[in-house]
C-alpha cells in the first residue's frame, strides 16, 4: 500500500495544499520497502489529488486539510488521517505499528482552540467514524 505525507524540511507540511513536496512510502506487511520524495506537481487541491493518485497513493497523514482536498482526494479512493505532525519516517512506523495518535482536527487555523468541523478539517482526528459529517462527508477513511 503507498502512503504519502505533505513534506516540507524534513517535517510533515502542516498546510496540504502549500505541500512543496510529497514523501510517498511503499508499505507492506513486512514495514516500509521505499520512501522517496517528490516535488509537488500543480497547485490546488484538485491538482495535487490527481497528482497523488498517480503515484498511486491510497492514504494520506496530513496536519492540516481544507474541505475541498478532504472530498478530492475522497473522490479518487484516497483515505485521509488528518492531523499528524513531526517526522513523516516516524509517523509511517507508528501507523504500522498501530501506535498512531493523530490530533484532533477543527478548523485547521493552527490551533486557535475551535473544534468544529469546517472548512480547514473534519475535525476526526481518527476517532474512527463511520459516517460523513456535513454534506460531502469526513472523508477520513479507516481508522
Amino acid at each position: 500500500m503507498k502512503f504519502a505525507t505533505p513534506y516540507e524540511n524534513g517535517e510533515i507540511c502542516q498546510h496540504f495544499g502549500r505541500a512543496p513536496q510529497f514523501k510517498i512510502f511503499e508499505v507492506t506487511p513486512q514495514g516500509v520497502q521505499e520512501a522517496v520524495i517528490v516535488d509537488t506537481q500543480g497547485s490546488g487541491h484538485a491538482a495535487i489529488s490527481e497528482f497523488l493518485a498517480a503515484q498511486g497513493v491510497q492514504a494520506v497523514l496530513c496536519g492540516g486539510i481544507g474541505h475541498g482536498a478532504l472530498v478530492a482526494l475522497a473522490q479518487l479512493g484516497i483515505d485521509v488521517v488528518p492531523g499528524v505532525s513531526g517526522n513523516p519516517d516516524e509517523a509511517i512506523q507508528q501507523l504500522i505499528d498501530g501506535t498512531l495518535q493523530p490530533a484532533e482536527m477543527g478548523c485547521g487555523c493552527g490551533g486557535h482552540g475551535h473544534h468544529e468541523h469546517g472548512e480547514g478539517g473534519c475535525g476526526c482526528g481518527g476517532h474512527g467514524h463511520g459516517e460523513g459529517h456535513e454534506a460531502g462527508g469526513c472523508c477520513c477513511g479507516h481508522h
